[in-house]
């Protein structure tokens, strides 16, 4: 081998390497992108956890050998006398180069800017850029625009079906659950129903996604007796799960049944000794059970990734090596996967994963739509089943895992109303499908080109081609967040701790705590004693609220999980609304610090009877905000929203009652406040401000209807 051919292939795997490291950094989002937005695992769990399954699924369950012309983009006539001359051969392991390098530079700058994009399609685009370039200079047909078709349609295709998936898996469990008189025991016995089928179709698709290389090399050293017993016929299949050519074997159908089963069991158990009731990192009842449902899809995923996708890097970098390692090497049809090129295409996705992996992550789990553990379960459940059902060979169409799930979490936000899914960043994506194939076309050709198939020109070519990735990410570094920024104990923390809901309901604890104080303050004032150490302390408690509400607003800016789909705006009127209450407490206790009361027994039992029914109003709306949380923990059923709508019924009342209150003791100061008149009027202004404390916790009460309503 020429030395000059030697420094080729080091650079193409250094390429390749680059390629896996966008694959995990870009697609990782496809498995873990959803727990993390329903606060299942916290970034750095999902992180961990999905480097380990991709790395798993990548270096143990891949295929031993690989087509070398992916996806079927390019025709190439193999069975010819003497196979593929080496001109066309050395041809395309160069344009495989140039298809990689565009690929993946196309990928590093989706990740930059936190966008979802297909690492299958970005290397069919590589290819097709490259084959529109060979059919000129060879003057043949080679792309299969049949193929391409397929691609485009599944554009369209993939996140429709699991948008309609995920929508139709969550109205199930809506109906069935969420929306029963008791959500929480139902599905302590409706949940391993469930589990069934889950398990069940991730059960077909480990043997026909993960596992399809495991039986082929089980197969080729006799450790089973026929492949075809577990994998589905690859061309004139029947539907016949005992016929030799099912696209359904028995055996995979009795085993995925099997693993359904066991999995139903286990959870059935496993509901039996916990108690649902008590809350564990944030969940609670029906939540707290998804949560284990969710992670466990979400391994699978990240499991069958890297199984699968492992080949969009090394698969074209194989083909390279078998036709440059070799003089006079000749392309052949399938090429085999030296342990080498396994390790170094496993360990990219990995290292991709860890390094860039979450900024996807919360493109997809926090900014299309308010994700919780049952609608995650539903949209990984939804994208699952869709992506077996396109991979059979009576399909086999080559969807993306990225479309499919980003189309999937649409679908369970349109549960929500159209107005819970902010299209704004949807068509962003949108727009990154479509721009995926063209982009990375057009970087394979210009980069072919340029080479012009000759070694040197390529040695110069491509460390340009890094400088310029390189000098890019540098100019644009600013407002940049690093990993360790991201991934940090303290970032983590943010995740574990309280949520922006957590403290808007500590907030209305505080808020009563203020209006408590108010109440003591009164009640002194109106016994003819020094009230002074009662209103600093109701100013104190007023503070404390404002410490509170400040947090809230700078959690809420950095990770928004109000639990009702509310956007950031509403979520902080309704902390501006709430914190009115306390703020008028305040002035309540301040005004008794001006002068003397009226001196009327009658009046000031008056005024205390106001500012009792006051704490009581006040009081009852932190049992709304309690109730509120409650219902977001514990899986938003329509049991805990009638709770809420209640709550607030039981806030009007109260204060319409205040109201009555305030009415009778105006009309007393007034009638009888004429040999004091300012200090009557004193009286007066002081249950103007009671009742403006009330008047607050009754608007901050109804201001939740809208968002209860969506």
């Amino acid at each position: 081998m020429e030395p000059i051919t030697i420094v080729v292939i080091c650079l193409a795997l250094v390429v390749c390497a680059y390629m896996a490291w966008n694959i995990g950094a870009n697609d990782v989002a496809n498995a873990m992108g959803t727990s993390v937005g329903s606060r299942a695992l916290t970034l750095k769990q999902a992180v961990i956890i999905a480097a380990i399954f991709e790395f798993a699924g990548a270096f143990f369950a891949g295929d031993a050998v690989t087509d070398t012309v992916r996806k079927g983009i390019l025709e190439i006539d193999f069975n010819q006398e003497g196979g593929v001359s080496k001109e066309i051969s050395q041809d395309i392991a160069f344009g495989f180069i140039a298809a990689m390098m565009a690929a993946a530079t196309w990928l590093t700058i989706a990740t930059r800017f936190g966008l979802p994009v297909s690492t299958t399609h970005s290397i069919i685009g590589g290819i097709i850029g490259v084959g529109l370039v060979l059919e000129v200079d060879h003057n043949t047909d080679y792309i299969n625009w049949e193929k391409v078709g397929q691609v485009v349609m599944s554009w369209v295709a993939s996140p429709i079906m699991g948008a309609l998936l995920a929508f139709f898996s969550f109205y199930i469990i809506k109906k069935l659950i969420l929306d029963s008189d008791n959500p929480e025991e139902r599905s302590l016995w409706l949940a391993p129903i469930l589990a069934f089928p889950t398990f069940f179709v991730l059960g077909l698709a480990l043997q026909f996604k993960a596992l399809k290389g495991f039986f082929s090399r089980a197969d080729k050293n006799e450790w089973i007796d026929d492949k075809a017993d577990w994998l589905p016929a690859k061309e004139n299949g029947v539907w016949d799960p005992f016929a030799e050519a099912a696209w359904l074997p028995i055996n995979s159908l009795m085993f995925a049944a099997f693993i359904g089963a066991i999995a139903s069991f286990c959870l059935f158990l496993v509901l039996k000794r916990i108690d649902i009731k008590e809350e564990s990192n944030g969940f609670r009842g029906v939540e707290r059970i998804f949560v284990w449902l969710q992670i466990i899809t979400a391994a699978y995923v990240a499991f069958a990734h890297g199984a699968n996708d492992r080949s969009n890097a090394i698969g074209p970098m194989a083909a390279v090596w078998q036709v440059l390692s070799q003089d006079g090497g000749q392309l052949m049809e399938s090429a085999d996967i030296p342990l080498w090129l396994v390790l170094l295409g496993s360990a990219g996705i990995a290292i991709g994963v860890m390094t860039w992996g979450w900024r996807v992550m919360e493109t997809i789990g926090k900014k299309i739509t308010d994700i919780t553990p049952t609608r995650g379960f539903a949209a990984e459940f939804g994208a699952a089943t869709t992506i077996l059902i396109f991979s059979m060979p009576f399909l086999a169409v080559p969807v993306s895992t990225t479309h499919t799930l980003v189309g999937a979490v649409v679908g369970v936000g349109l549960a929500g109303g159209a107005k819970a899914v902010d299209f704004r960043v949807f068509g962003k994506i949108a727009a990154s499908w479509v721009a995926s194939v063209p982009v990375a076309a057009f970087g394979a050709a210009t980069i072919y080109i340029a080479s012009g198939g000759d070694n040197l020109k390529m040695i110069i070519l491509l460390p340009i081609a890094f400088m310029t990735v390189g000098y890019a990410m540098w100019k644009t570094r600013d407002n940049e967040i690093h990993v360790e920024d991201a991934l940090s104990d303290a970032g983590s923390s943010k995740v574990d701790g309280p949520t922006p809901f957590d403290l808007f309901h500590r907030h209305a604890e505080a808020v009563e705590v203020t209006v408590e104080k108010m109440v003591t303050a009164v009640k002194k004032a109106c016994a003819g004693e020094d009230a002074s150490q009662e209103i600093e302390e109701t100013v104190e408690a007023e503070f404390a609220a404002d410490k509170i509400k400040a947090e809230i607003r700078e959690l809420a800016s950095q990770d928004l999980r109000f639990g009702i789909a509310a956007d950031s705006d509403s979520f902080l009127h309704m902390v501006s609304r709430q914190d009115r209450i306390a703020d008028y407490a305040q002035n309540v206790a301040e005004q008794l610090s001006f002068r003397p009361l009226m001196e009327d027994e009658t009046a000031l039992e008056n005024l205390i009877e106001m500012s009792e029914i006051v704490s009581k109003t006040v009081a009852k709306y932190e049992d709304l905000i309690e109730a509120l949380r409650q219902y977001h923990i514990s899986g938003r059923t329509k049991a805990g929203v009638d709770e809420v709508y209640a709550l607030i019924r039981e806030v009007n009342l109260v204060e319409h009652e205040a109201d009555g209150v305030e009415a009778k003791a105006a009309a007393y100061v007034f009638s009888n406040g004429d040999d004091g008149p300012l200090a009557a009027m004193h009286m007066y202004r002081v249950l103007q401000r009671l009742d403006d404390v009330a008047n607050a916790a009754e608007k901050a009460a109804n201001a939740l209807l809208p968002l209860l309503r969506r």
